[in-house]
């Protein structure tokens, strides 16, 4: 696929204090990511793209727009976005369309369905593939909420995980609000609750160990506008870690069985998308067994890794995943206020703008190419307006990249691990054991360390409760302190 070289400019647009709205899932949260806040988003570090346009390249000005007054109202100061793409997809929607009120674009249809029985190439040893048409709604937990507690299957794995021998922290439940509707629990450091100041553990997965290589993930789907990123992920010769809803998969299941035969990697991402350390132990177990049930039952495998929504992860909810052997796989995190997010979600809802979002990709893509290690990203394919992001301008520029270039791909293939290793049914587990033998995640057979130092002088590494953190990377870090209205519920 061929881009064209751009250049963009978005001067003097408000700040936004953003707030994460609710994912249509029915849950009542609010999620604040990456708002920019004044001085403008500092420049990326020496060596990245000028933001002087190629010739020939398309340069869009977007001039200083207002926003209305959060109730109650607050201060927005104005901010500059200056970002320069080194290349676009000719046939992306012009920003000016990638909008909260934009009308529904026709969705292209899968390149490729595959019958009940196929067993896909990418993967040995994998079982037949099971037939999707089969798959009965009756048989699962209502969409969208979480799950009753009092099933037979839910009682059943809740006797596994007691019988694990994973201790589960005796920690509360939080109440919905996140860091300052519970100060409390976000003073706990043994809590290591990542929310709140990005505490992680080496089960955690938070970048890949290679530097210039990107693991690849996209969140919430499969959905609509899932079929316009495989189409674009299979012309570029892209794979991807696909983060699933267990109510999606119900929706979408072909979707689902497509992603998965064409050597992209599934994962859990809980059955309704709520902050899982709101819930108590039991409703935690139902979460995530029903998510790895229906993803078995349209796949015939089942999941070893996932991504806690909103990344609301404490050490409750890690060993609880850990129990249930999947381990959590977070994004990118490089100061306890700046991470490797998007924001993409929120353009759908109007909270943020694409010129916000390619802003903090900018800033995203200037941090990576000076780090020692390899990053994740936080992306999403539940809305037109994110897959439009990715196909039309995120890939695009991350394609073009050289001098070095990046290593684009899944999560488990950026851990030095084969596709196998992504699936409890295929996992042999020499290179990859359970999460449940409590080792640090590890790189590829043979190789030294972990993917996470162990040291606590590690630039990127941490121990015990310390905070993932990069002096040497501040100075051209994300903007992203916090920003909230009173009243808000607000998460990092």
């Amino acid at each position: 696929m061929k881009f064209s070289p751009a250049s963009c400019l978005a001067a003097s647009l408000p700040v936004l204090a953003v707030a994460h709205g609710e994912h249509g899932f029915g849950a009542n949260v609010h999620h604040a990511r990456q708002a920019a806040v004044s001085p403008p988003v500092p420049a990326p570090p020496a060596g990245t793209t000028s933001s002087a346009a190629a010739p020939g390249a398309v340069t869009t000005r977007v001039s200083g727009a207002t926003t209305p007054p959060l109730t109650p109202a607050v201060t927005t100061p104005t901010t500059t976005y200056t970002f320069s793409l080194k290349a676009t997809n000719p046939t992306a929607a012009p920003l000016s369309d990638i909008v909260s009120t934009a009308a529904s674009s026709v969705t292209k249809p899968l390149a490729t369905t595959f019958a009940p029985g196929t067993t896909p190439t990418a993967l040995a040893g994998a079982p037949p593939l099971p037939n999707a048409a089969l798959l009965a709604p009756s048989n699962y937990p209502a969409l969208d909420l979480v799950p009753p507690v009092d099933s037979d299957l839910v009682k059943q794995w809740i006797q596994e995980v007691k019988d694990s021998g994973i201790s589960i922290p005796n920690f509360s439940a939080n109440q919905l609000g996140g860091c300052v509707n519970n100060t409390a629990a976000a003073a706990e450091t043994d809590r290591c609750w990542w929310t709140c100041g990005g505490c992680t553990r080496t089960t955690d997965v938070t970048e890949c160990p290679t530097a210039m290589t990107w693991g690849l993930t996209y969140d919430d789907g499969p959905a609509f506008y899932t079929s316009d990123l495989l189409d674009f992920l299979d012309q570029s010769k892209l794979k991807s870690t696909f983060f699933v809803v267990g109510s999606r998969v119900i929706s979408f299941p072909a979707i689902l069985q497509t992603e998965y035969m064409s050597g992209h990697q599934i994962a859990v991402h809980t059955w309704s998308h709520p902050q899982l350390t709101t819930l108590s132990n039991e409703q935690i177990i139902a979460e995530l067994g029903w998510s790895k049930k229906v993803i078995k039952d349209v796949l015939g495998v089942t999941p070893n890794m996932m991504r806690p929504p909103f990344g609301d992860i404490d050490d409750r909810v890690r060993a609880i995943s850990v129990a249930m052997g999947l381990t959590p796989v977070m994004w990118t995190r490089i100061s306890p206020t700046a991470t490797f997010d998007t924001d993409d979600f929120d353009i759908h809802s109007g909270l943020t703008t694409i010129e916000h979002v390619l802003q903090n990709w900018e800033n995203i893509i200037g941090n990576a190419s000076v780090m020692n290690t390899g990053f994740i990203v936080l992306e999403h394919d539940l809305f037109q307006q994110s897959v439009e992001a990715a196909t039309g301008y995120i890939l695009p520029d991350a394609l073009a990249h050289n001098n070095p270039s990046f290593t684009i791909e899944p999560v488990i293939t950026c851990l030095n691990k084969p596709l196998s290793d992504a699936y409890i049914e295929t996992n042999d587990n020499k290179t990859n054991p359970p999460a449940q033998s409590g080792l640090a995640v590890t790189l590829s057979s043979g190789a030294p360390g972990s993917v996470q130092a162990t040291g606590a002088a590690a630039s990127h590494g941490n121990s015990g409760t310390s905070l993932r953190f990069s002096a040497e990377l501040l100075a051209g870090s994300l903007t992203g302190a916090i920003g909230f209205a009173a009243g808000l519920a607000v998460l990092i």
